[in-house]
């Protein structure tokens, strides 16, 4: 509970510092996504507001073994601290094949423009053998499950007006251009939609920065890291994978080793 507490209030914190301005406390009386945009924008949040926020936290609260959680429960495994596992969590979180999609989804939709380039624009990447963020998951094979939920949150805060409904509208109009395009590009790889392509305009449209989305996907997750250590604390058992050696073999060293004047 601490640390599902604290990491809101940190991210908060620093976003505000960013802005120049002071931190602001949070309030006893506020549940946690809601407390956590009070604490960024310094008022009550709209009501639609903090229910996609949770939403979005929800829907990430927990994934499997993937690459966080992993590394979490190799430290919980050698017997070390909740902190200290969540902590390489992070770590792992941080790259860019893991959570660092979503800000690279709005420079895509920003760098489209309008529908009409779309197709010109995801060709000529695929062409030049670069990946076309938030489509393909090494899991899924059909749409993420979580794209589903938060495409209906994005839909819902675009028809409040709480961001602009343009994005959303090229958003989904570049997805049913993507979706078609690597069909043909990629024939029988399934590349559908993942998370991180709603999440870049859930999280936008709430007013938040892309610099800060790693950090709000880690605000969410870290529910579910916790729940692995807790989890690997009790099995109190050593992940310890063995390996097995691929490299060239039948190599000799030359007698009387190297030439020092080489």
């Amino acid at each position: 509970m601490m640390l599902t507490a604290r990491f809101p209030t940190i991210v908060a914190a620093h976003a505000r510092i960013a802005a120049g301005q002071e931190p602001i406390a949070p309030r006893a009386d506020l549940p946690l996504a809601a407390n956590f945009l009070y604490m960024v924008f310094g008022r009550e949040p709209d009501p639609i507001a903090a229910r996609a926020l949770d939403t979005y936290w929800v829907t990430v609260i927990d994934h499997g073994m993937n690459a966080s959680t992993f590394a979490a429960r190799v430290i919980a495994s050698t017997r070390s601290d909740m902190v200290s596992a969540v902590t390489g969590a992070v770590g792992a979180l941080k790259g860019p094949l893991h959570g660092g999609a979503p800000g690279p989804v709005l420079d895509m939709l920003v760098e489209i423009g309008s529908a009409a380039n779309a197709e010109a624009w995801i060709t000529k990447e695929l062409d030049a053998g670069q990946r076309i963020m938030g489509f393909g998951h090494r899991v899924y094979k059909v749409r993420d499950p979580r794209a589903e939920v938060l495409s209906r949150v994005a839909e819902e805060m675009g028809g409040a007006q709480l961001h602009d409904r343009q994005l959303f509208d090229l958003a989904r109009a570049v997805e049913q251009t993507a979706l078609r395009v690597l069909e043909q590009h990629k024939p029988g790889r399934n590349l559908r939609t993942n998370v991180e392509f709603y999440t870049a305009l859930v999280l936008q449209s709430l007013g938040l920065k892309p610099r800060g989305f790693v950090a709000m996907f880690a605000c969410g997750r870290v529910a579910g890291w916790c729940a692995h250590v807790i989890e690997q604390h009790a099995a109190d058992r050593l992940i310890r994978p063995q390996s097995e050696y691929v490299g060239p073999r039948g190599l000799k060293v030359a007698a009387g080793g190297s030439d020092p004047s080489s």
